[in-house]
């Protein structure tokens, strides 16, 4: 995809925050992963046009030492990409490029390396500080710029008994600051976008809200062997069936579903049953889920569960897998789902709107309280005698063009929208 080039092309301060707080992890979360190929494209695509600014805990806001800020995305990209253990290295830059935030250096300038014309445009494609306005209000008078964040979800506003208990006023601060600084906003998904209008509209704003589908990782769109066996080991590497679930293990995510069924699953049809593979950190309001991972009986030897696993042991896994397994009851988009279906894996997901947006006719859509209906899914894939009464009819059609993005083709049509709102804008929005 061809970016649109204008007259005045912008000037970005991208807001790496998130990526610098989480500069420790070996593997990245959704959000994570968003920001830093964000950070990569506009590298290599608008490096002119290009500096990058962070946000300390203790509430000062800066932009960061180019070069620096460069050799920490490079890093941190090598981590999560492979794996890898880098010796703390990306580590150790995340945290200097953080300290020096909160204490800049004298004499070490923090500009870019190359400042050229152009409406500044702050984009900050993380929740991170939205619920601290005056650091938003900080970045966007530092060059009189105009601001775009990315606004994943509102599910903690939406569905708040999914979330902990001190987060719906939490997201509701956050909404409540775009809403009075934004003046345009990218969101994941129309579905997303729906649920935030009606906040504009009370505001009496009218803005730009622009739906761009979020990218997968370039190995897994590509469809390529993503790691030999030395790098997977036993997890990917495996003969008997077995079917995935990517997610954190929290209530929204519906795992219990799951869990029930493969305890069924391994009364009808003992060994022949297949294996579940749970990749995902342990999350919160998820104790009965837990309970049933560490004392079922009848799941010992029939489920797997990985709180953290490199992006090639999973996609290895995906590759090999008999589905996706996606129960969840709300989600802002679900990069499993287009993960899976870029590498030819079939989907089993939940009938909510925006997993219809990512899957169309590719994916086999269920009540996520269908509890019967699942498991006739999972047994018809398994090539397993199907208990119900009326089998499942499952999706067949090939992806459409464009169907699923890769990143660069998601942020090259983020970026196309920002490029012609600056073209066409003459006011700097609601503040």
């Amino acid at each position: 995809m061809t970016r649109s080039l204008s007259a005045e092309r912008p000037f970005y301060t991208l807001d790496i925050s998130r990526i610098l707080t989480r500069a420790s992890a070996r593997v990245p979360t959704g959000i994570d992963r968003v920001e830093l190929e964000y950070a990569r494209y506009l590298c290599q695509h608008e490096p002119d046009h290009l500096e990058f600014a962070a946000a300390h805990p203790l509430r000062r806001f800066a932009v960061l030492p180019y070069a620096r800020a460069v050799a920490f995305i490079e890093a941190i990209g090598a981590v999560w990409d492979n794996g890898i253990d880098d010796g703390g290295r990306a580590a150790r830059l995340g945290k200097a490029l953080l300290h020096g935030v909160l204490v800049p250096r004298l004499g070490r300038s923090a500009e870019p390396h190359t400042r050229t014309t152009g409406r500044n445009v702050y984009l900050l494609v993380s929740h991170h500080h939205l619920t601290r306005p005056e650091l938003i209000a900080a970045a966007i008078r530092r060059r009189h710029g105009l601001f775009v964040p990315m606004i994943q979800d509102l599910i903690p506003l939406e569905f708040p008994e999914y979330a902990r208990e001190r987060e719906p006023a939490r997201h509701l601060r956050r909404i409540e600051t775009v809403v009075r600084y934004a003046d345009a906003v990218l969101t994941p998904s129309e579905a997303t976008r729906q649920s935030f209008l009606p906040y504009f509209e009370r505001a009496g704003r009218s803005i730009p809200i622009w739906p761009v589908p979020l990218g997968v990782h370039l190995r897994a769109a590509s469809g390529a062997d993503s790691a030999s066996d030395a790098e997977t080991g036993t997890v990917g590497r495996r003969t008997h069936p077995y079917f995935v679930c990517l997610g954190t293990i929290e209530a929204r995510k519906n795992h219990l579903l799951l869990l029930n069924l493969w305890r069924r699953l391994a009364q009808l049809h003992g060994d022949a049953a297949p294996h579940l593979v749970i990749v995902g950190k342990r999350g919160w309001e998820n104790e009965q889920v837990i309970d049933m991972l560490e004392r079922s009986p009848s799941l010992r030897g029939m489920m797997e569960e990985h709180n953290s696993l490199p992006d090639t042991t999973v996609v290895t896994l995906l590759k090999g897998a008999k589905a996706l397994l996606f129960p969840s009851f709300s989600e802002g988009f679900g990069l499993p789902l287009a993960e899976a279906l870029a590498l030819g894996t079939p989907v089993l997901c939940s009938d909510i709107p925006v997993f219809h947006e990512i899957g169309q006719t590719s994916a086999t859509y269920l009540d996520p309280l269908d509890g019967p209906g699942w498991m006739q899914a999972i047994e018809t894939l398994a090539g397993l005698p199907v208990s119900g009464k009326q089998p499942v009819t499952m999706a067949s059609a090939p992806l459409k063009p464009d169907q699923i993005l890769n990143w660069p083709q998601s942020i090259s049509r983020a970026l196309d929208h920002v490029s012609t709102f600056v073209s066409n804008s003459t006011v700097s929005g609601g503040h």
